[in-house]
C-alpha cells in the first residue's frame, strides 16, 4: 500500500453525475437519448466559418484575461438593449470557459470556509460541489410542489449572519419555469441592505416561450448592484462542446472573479471569441431562439398529448417535464432506468436535483433534438402508456 488510498476526499459525497449514468445506460441499450441537455443538430455553418476565418487570420495565441474587447463590447450592448443595465466592458465583463466555469469562479472568489450559500432546489448539480470545495455550507431551500413555487418566507428564515450568497436559476432547469417579476422584486427587497451576493444562472436567457419574459437580475437595480450574472453561448448557439460563456458583475465583484480566472485558465479560446464577437452583431441570431425552441416544445407536446403522461408546457429552457403518476408508483429514478432498459428511451429523474424525499413522479426530457428524434421518443412514450 502506498498510503495514498488513505488521503481524504474533498468531495466525499460526490457520485457519478446522473447525466453520465443515464447517457451510459442509453448507449448500452441503444436508447433514444433525451436525457442530457444538448442539441443533436449542428450549429450555424456561418458561425463555424467565422471560427475558421479567425484561425486562418492568426488569432491562435492567448487572448486577454477578461476576453477580447470586441466581444465584451457586444455582450455589454446586448445586456443594455435587453435589460436596460449598462455594464463597463473594461471592468465588468469576463468571458469564461462555459457558464459552469463562470459559476465556479464566482463561488471560489467569494465563498470562504464556513460561509453559507442558499441554494434553491431542485438545482443544477455543479453548484453544491463548488460550494463544498471552497469550504462553504450549503443551505438548501426546496421549491414547493409539482409547479416549483418558492417559499420566500423560508428563504428569509434561512438567511443568517453567515450567508454569503444566494444562487438562483431562471429560466429554471429542470422545471422549465421562468421567474416572475413579483419573485424578482421580492428577492430584491429581501437582499436590500445586506452584504449578500446574488449568483444568477441565466444560461437559458433566450429560450422563453408564450407570453413569458426572461427577467435578468441585471434588470433590477437592487439586484444588479450585488449580482453576478452567468450566461452561455453554448446553450444559445447549439454548440455546448465549445464551452463558451461569460459573466457580468459590478467592478468590485469582477475584480475578485478575474483574480481566480488568472490562476485558473487565464483566458478563453481566442478564435471562438473572434467569431462570437462578429456573430453577435446580428441580434436575430439570439432573439429568434425562443420561437425556434417553442416550435420544438409544441411539436413534442403535440406528439405525446394522447399518452397518460401529464404535462404543463415549459415556460422556458429546452426541457419538458412529464408527470407519470397515473402510470406507476415507482420512484422516478427506478422508472427512468426501466424506461431505458425496457423501452429504449432516456430521460432524467427530477428528484436527483432535489432534497431527499422530494419525488413528484416527474421526468425531464430534452426537446433540443431533431424532429425525427422527437418522433421516435413520442412513439416510445405512446407504448409506455398503452
Amino acid at each position: 500500500m502506498s498510503g495514498l488510498e488513505l488521503l481524504p476526499s474533498k468531495l466525499p459525497q460526490s457520485k457519478t453525475s446522473i447525466f453520465t449514468v443515464m447517457s451510459q445506460m442509453a448507449q448500452k441499450h441503444n436508447a433514444v437519448n433525451l436525457s442530457q441537455g444538448y442539441p443533436n443538430f449542428e450549429t450555424d455553418e456561418h458561425l463555424k466559418d467565422l471560427v475558421t476565418k479567425a484561425m486562418k487570420n492568426g488569432y491562435n495565441q492567448y487572448a486577454p484575461l477578461a476576453g477580447i474587447p470586441e466581444l465584451r463590447e457586444q455582450i455589454v450592448k446586448k445586456v443594455e438593449t435587453l435589460h436596460a443595465h449598462a455594464y463597463d466592458m473594461k471592468t465588468e465583463v469576463t468571458v469564461t470557459n462555459g457558464a459552469t466555469q463562470a459559476l465556479f469562479l464566482a463561488i471560489t472568489a467569494f465563498v470562504h470556509r464556513g460561509d453559507e450559500v442558499i441554494v434553491l432546489k431542485p438545482a443544477y448539480d455543479s453548484y453544491e460541489p463548488a460550494i463544498e470545495l471552497n469550504g462553504g455550507k450549503i443551505v438548501p431551500v426546496q421549491m414547493k410542489g409539482k409547479d416549483f413555487q418558492i417559499d420566500w418566507k423560508e428563504v428569509e428564515e434561512k438567511i443568517s449572519s453567515r450567508t454569503r450568497m444566494i444562487i438562483i436559476n431562471t429560466p429554471h432547469n429542470p422545471s422549465g419555469r421562468v421567474f416572475s417579476r413579483e419573485e424578482m422584486e421580492h428577492l430584491e427587497k429581501l437582499l436590500k441592505g445586506t452584504g449578500i451576493i446574488l449568483l444568477s444562472d441565466e444560461v437559458y436567457e433566450h429560450i422563453v416561450f408564450d407570453d413569458h419574459k426572461h427577467l435578468s437580475a441585471s434588470s433590477f437595480a437592487g439586484l444588479a448592484e450585488r449580482a453576478i450574472v452567468c450566461a452561455s453561448f453554448g446553450k444559445t448557439f447549439h454548440n455546448t462542446g465549445w464551452k463558451m460563456g461569460y459573466c457580468v458583475a459590478p467592478e468590485i465583484l469582477m475584480k475578485e472573479i478575474q483574480k481566480v480566472q488568472e490562476v485558473n485558465v487565464f483566458c478563453v479560446n481566442h478564435p471562438m471569441q473572434k467569431a462570437f464577437a462578429e456573430y453577435l452583431q446580428t441580434p436575430s441570431h439570439y432573439l429568434d431562439l425562443g420561437k425556434f425552441y417553442q416550435a420544438k416544445r409544441d411539436k413534442f407536446l403535440s406528439l405525446v398529448k394522447d399518452t397518460r403522461f401529464r404535462m404543463e408546457p415549459a415556460e422556458g429552457t429546452y426541457f419538458q417535464l412529464l408527470d407519470y403518476s397515473e402510470l406507476t408508483d415507482e420512484k422516478d429514478v427506478d422508472f427512468s432506468q426501466r424506461l431505458i432498459t425496457e423501452f429504449g428511451l432516456a430521460s432524467i429523474p427530477v428528484s436527483v436535483f432535489s432534497l431527499p424525499g422530494e419525488d413528484h413522479r416527474q421526468l425531464r426530457f430534452c426537446f433540443a433534438k431533431t424532429d425525427e428524434t422527437l418522433e421516435k421518443a413520442a412513439e416510445i412514450l405512446m407504448k409506455v402508456s398503452g
